[in-house]
């Protein structure tokens, strides 16, 4: 689902209330009853909201969804993300690349250019870069977390800090409007963590939906990034803390696309 400003900052109010009424959002947003009953219908359809008669309630989020469902949702949007993350990317770069389907989207992207070594437990972006021989790809040893194609746990995260890569690049399950990095278990969490920190270069991608998605397992803070790919607003909650931060110097750089 591809949220506007104003779903997501309806997003945003739920996660402050819990839940709200109709009437109290088309108050709050100077709009017809109407207009905000369509925008509610469309987050329930999404599965971020829950609807009660007369207004609707926020989903507490579960167990994250399958690899591919996950592929083809906001498609469109993955693809926009990959070509900008790709083209921070030059020729012969050390990239280290993280599990998710929006960092596959970065790998299709790179395909035809040159000289590249990623190291990466994501096997599909695995696939994908190895179809060009100019490239150089490695992958971990270790459990395929079936049926998922990306391979998790110490040994991942070993080869990951083995290296001291020109370009890191992942993506999360979900962002707080603190700022905090989420995930749905600490092996992603911590993937995520060993990536980052052997990384000299630092690109988060991340669709707008993971603007309201809110897994439990915490993992980094969105100004530890350099640059930060996305297709969508930040809601005014993100906004407002990356605004506070004390110097310019520690707000990534971000690109909408």
């Amino acid at each position: 689902m591809d949220l506007s400003e104003r779903q997501t900052r309806i997003v945003s109010l739920f996660r402050q209330h819990g839940e709200m009424s109709v009437d109290a959002l088309a108050e709050h947003f100077g709009v017809a009853t109407q207009t905000i009953r369509r925008d509610v219908n469309a987050l329930c359809d999404a599965n971020v909201l829950r609807r009660y008669h007369g207004g609707a309630r926020l989903l507490t989020p579960g167990p994250n969804q399958p690899y591919e469902v996950r592929r083809v949702r906001n498609l469109e949007g993955k693809l926009r993300i990959g070509q900008a993350a790709a083209e921070r990317i030059p020729d012969g770069a050390t990239v280290l690349l993280g599990i998710g389907t929006t960092p596959e989207q970065v790998a299709v992207a790179l395909v035809h250019r040159k000289r590249l070594c990623v190291i990466t437990n994501n096997l599909r972006a695995a696939l994908v870069l190895a179809s060009n021989p100019e490239h150089r790809v490695i992958v971990p040893g270790g459990e395929l977390r079936s049926p998922n194609p990306e391979i998790l746990g110490d040994e991942a995260d070993r080869l990951f800090r083995a290296y001291r890569a020109d370009i890191g690049v992942y993506s999360v399950g979900g962002i707080d409007d603190d700022g905090t990095l989420l995930d749905y278990d600490r092996h992603e969490a911590a993937s995520r963590e060993a990536l980052r920190d052997a990384s000299r270069y630092r690109i988060l991608v991340a669709d707008a939906y993971k603007f309201t998605r809110k897994p439990s397992v915490r993992g980094g803070q969105l100004d530890d990034q350099h640059l930060v790919v996305t297709d969508g607003p930040l809601p005014d909650a993100l906004s407002d803390y990356l605004r506070a931060l004390p110097s310019a110097a520690d707000r990534p750089e971000f690109v909408t696309v």
